[in-house]
């Protein structure tokens, strides 16, 4: 955090899914006041690992369902909201980010000076949001960045697994849309379905048999 000044609430912010052919991005947001943020990282990560990609899902999983247990109690604020692929295809992977990460904050209070948003990668906040950084591997380094990621990515893949069920040809439920050999062979066998980003597909020969 910006040591320069004192904040009273922090915000992390992270994505999810920008990459995949399927699904949506998705962004997280998490909120806690800054007397809490010590307690929190001490719960949540004993072991000093904070980067979710290092996380197990099951580890994932559990994190996440402690701040839904927090965020019903007032302790802390979570959010989340999807960019789905047919925005992605009609406006692009990074306008449909910016504007999914708006939805995203609008459970947070922006007024006074009191408040940080810190933002993981190349994300800005809406210009509303006065104090900002963004920080590059921020899920690495920050715990409420950190926990935006968790965030967003068990969201996400808990959404990719609700999709699985309406589409099992493409077995979602075990690459959650991400270009794997097995998503790849099922697009050339099924073609593409309604949550295909189908501007990321151009460069893949979908005529090619294996």
């Amino acid at each position: 955090m910006d040591s320069s000044k004192t904040y009273d609430y922090v915000i992390g912010v992270d994505e999810a899914g920008r990459g995949p052919l399927a699904g949506p991005v998705t962004l997280g947001a998490f909120g806690v006041k800054v007397s809490d943020l010590a307690e929190i990282e001490q719960l949540l990560f004993p072991q000093g690992i904070k980067d979710s990609k290092k996380l197990t899902p099951k580890r994932r999983e559990l994190i996440f369902d402690q701040l839904v247990i927090w965020h019903k109690e007032g302790k802390v604020v979570m959010s989340h909201s999807h960019g789905p692929a047919s925005d992605i295809d009609n406006l692009g992977i990074v306008p449909t980010i910016k504007l999914a990460l708006k939805k995203a904050l609008l459970p947070f209070a922006t007024e006074g000076s009191g408040v940080l948003v810190l933002l993981d990668g190349a994300l800005r906040a809406p210009s509303v949001f006065v104090h900002q950084k963004t920080i590059i591997r921020g899920d690495e380094t920050e715990t409420v960045i950190a926990l935006a990621s968790v965030i967003a990515k068990v969201v996400r893949d808990r959404h990719m697994v609700a999709e699985h069920d309406k589409y099992p040809a493409y077995n979602f439920a075990g690459h959650k849309g991400y270009g794997t050999k097995v998503h790849i062979e099922a697009l050339r066998q099924h073609g593409i379905c309604e949550i295909h980003r189908r501007s990321f597909l151009t460069k893949l020969d979908l005529n090619k048999k294996s």
